[in-house]
């Protein structure tokens, strides 16, 4: 005869009912609904580009890009000016035939400096696709002002307030010194006479990979001294279509001396309206940061600068935003018949782990390694993508080197899982007994806690052992999960079968049969075959426990893997090989605790009773046939 449940386990039914819907609500805002429209914007995006590639495009160009007047106590640094007035967008290659420009041509590297603004606004990552094909475009970093998506780095001289000086803007052209093309072995050299007896030289050079150097020079041959305050800008109107991401920052970015870590969001850049400002900096970087990409830059480390973090609220026909960041440095006055300068460094490329350090130690850049966003766990995360560098160096593959990452942390963790496995197996052994009590004393709530504490003590059982090892574990497993996700090496990286990029959702779908079926399915049922392995391996686990004494109870545990799988049905595809091979360690872990421990084994008799519906169906299916025929 079954008796009524306990009221206490009817409220803890309903706190996890409503923990497991604010869990179910909080990913599907925080991680499946912006892969939703990441996809979304990106199709947009680029029907756009299309469009304008045709040149079909509406839209007015983004904001001009000129020199702000000069006002106020201080200098500043040149900002997005009035919106436009109507000027058309044109596409990037009819802008970059327009101007006259010095090619840049790197092993990593192709694109070109324009000579009417000095900007660094062409540039395309050799090394890099935008997809799995090889023979599609590659990916490209910046892009000249009045093209669809502008996206520059800029460096200059601003005058001091009341100076009749002419310094360099967007209408200078620049006269090519030396050098016909920027490549590692041969710099360039630009220069300007602003017709006033003052001269500005500017040497870019640039190494194999993705860092600039710039020397900008200014020879005074008037009779009197003259002062400038020299910046560096890198500017963009409008960002990326996959900015949504919740657990990897996208945006403003820099380390701004002893401020330490500025980090600001698309988003929060806008609803701030206010730049962020720090004075007197001294070391450090700035710049702009996607998931994979960057261009940061870097000033003198030893000499003080103004940091600046801003966003201009849409500003171009289209509705985009502009995003800003800059420094501006300490006044250099040049005496007459003499030429003084600045050197600064700008990082635009690719963000691979290596050629960061690489950078950080070579020109002492405070925290560069930071460009690439560790998350709070960094102590715990930089180690762990030094493991998997190391692996992957063995086993050329990053889907394996997932597998065998996850193999060394579940064996490091192995200790702590162990004394987990076996309290709860010591709990399963205690069931019938603290049942027992339950219905003895349902009617005494006091006395009946007091005899289940009296039986934890006399089997010296503590009921928070279990917790313990779970919650030291956390940030372990998040930190691995946030390698996984930020690091460019699972970008494109294949693994076996129909997986071709690691940094993809599973392509497949359960729903046209893996694509057996001539048809697409709507986004939200696009479930892959690498989740419904991963919901099963889940739901295996879930049947190493005894089941639950109240029905419902068991029924959510029962809805939980397939929860899980449509939330993970959105997530790359390593990410979900991972928690697929996790939980399938997990089960063998479980089960040789168990049998060593000598407590119950419930998969068996779990799985003969999910599937007994099922097995007397054809059973009597069976019966049926065998009756007809006789």
């Amino acid at each position: 005869m079954s008796t009524p449940s306990d009221p206490k386990d009817q409220n803890n039914l309903i706190i996890a009912v409503v923990l497991s819907i604010l869990v179910l609500i909080g990913w599907q805002y925080f991680f499946a609904a912006p892969q939703i429209k990441h996809e979304q914007a990106k199709q947009a995006y680029n029907k756009q580009l299309d469009a304008q590639n045709k040149g079909t495009a509406t839209s007015e160009s983004p904001p001009n890009v000129a020199n702000a007047p000069i006002a106020g106590p201080s200098a500043s640094v040149p900002a997005s000016g009035q919106p436009t007035t109507g000027l058309p967008v044109k596409s990037r290659e009819e802008i970059l035939k327009e101007t006259p420009r010095v090619p840049i041509s790197t092993p990593s590297l192709e694109g070109s400096i324009d000579l009417k603004t000095g900007r660094i606004d062409d540039l395309v990552l050799r090394k890099y696709h935008e997809t799995v094909d090889p023979n599609s475009p590659m990916v490209t970093l910046l892009s000249p002002a009045g093209s669809f998506d502008p996206y520059f780095a800029e460096f200059g001289w601003v005058p001091q307030v009341g100076s009749t000086i002419r310094v360099p803007d967007r209408d200078t052209v620049w006269k090519v010194e030396s050098g016909a093309k920027l490549t590692p072995e041969t710099p360039v050299t630009l220069e300007w006479d602003n017709g006033q007896g003052v001269i500005f030289h500017r040497t870019i050079s640039l190494d194999k990979d993705y860092m600039f150097k710039i020397v900008d020079e200014v020879e005074n041959k008037t009779s009197s001294d003259i002062s400038l305050l020299p910046y560096a800008r890198v500017h963009r109107s409008g960002h990326p279509p996959d900015h949504a991401y919740y657990v990897l920052h996208e945006g403003l970015v820099g380390v701004s001396g002893d401020h330490g870590l500025i980090e600001d969001t698309y988003a929060n850049a806008v609803k701030e309206g206010v730049p962020r400002t720090f004075e007197n900096v001294v070391g450090g970087w700035l710049g702009i940061t996607d998931k994979y990409w960057a261009t940061a830059l870097v000033p003198n480390q030893t000499a003080p600068y103004r940091a600046m973090y801003s966003a201009l609220p849409a500003r171009d026909p289209a509705g985009r935003d502009a995003f800003q960041t800059d420094y501006l440095l300490g006044a250099v006055t040049v005496p007459p018949g003499e030429r003084k300068g600045v050197e600064g460094h700008l990082f635009a490329g690719a963000k691979q782990v290596s050629l960061i350090d690489g950078y950080e130690k070579a020109l002492n850049i405070l925290r560069f390694d930071r460009l690439i966003d560790w998350g709070w766990f960094y102590f715990i995360t930089r180690p762990l993508f030094s493991l998997m560098e190391m692996i992957n160096g063995v086993v050329h593959n990053f889907g394996i080197t997932i597998l065998v990452l996850t193999v060394i942390v579940k064996a490091a963790f192995y200790p702590l899982a162990s004394k987990q496995y076996e309290s709860m197996a010591r709990m399963k052994k205690m069931q019938p007994e603290m049942q027992r009590i339950k219905e003895q004393y349902k009617d005494d709530t006091q006395r009946q806690q007091k005899e289940i504490f009296d039986l934890y003590r006399t089997q010296k059982i503590n009921p928070l052992a279990g917790c313990w090892p779970i919650l030291l574990q956390i940030p372990v497993f998040f930190a691995l999960y946030k390698v996984l996700f930020v690091t460019i090496d699972m970008r494109h990286a294949p693994f076996f079968g129909w997986i071709h990029d690691l940094s993809a959702p599973d392509p497949t779908t359960v729903f046209n049969l893996f694509g057996l079926l001539p048809y697409d399915v709507p986004t939200f049922l696009h479930i892959g075959a690498w989740p419904l392995v991963m919901g099963i391996t889940m739901w295996v686990q879930m049947q190493l426990n005894p089941p639950q004494p109240d029905p419902i109870q068991q029924q959510i545990f029962q809805f939980m893997p397939v929860m899980f799988t449509f939330l993970l049905a959105s997530f790359p595809a390593g990410l979900v090989i991972y928690w697929a091979w996790s939980n399938t360690l997990s089960i063998c872990q479980q089960l040789l605790i168990n049998k060593r421990s000598g407590a119950e084994i419930h998969l068996f008799g779990n799985l003969k009773r999910a599937f007994a519906p099922l097995l007397r169906l054809f059973g009597a299916s069976g019966s049926g046939s065998g009756g007809s025929g006789k």
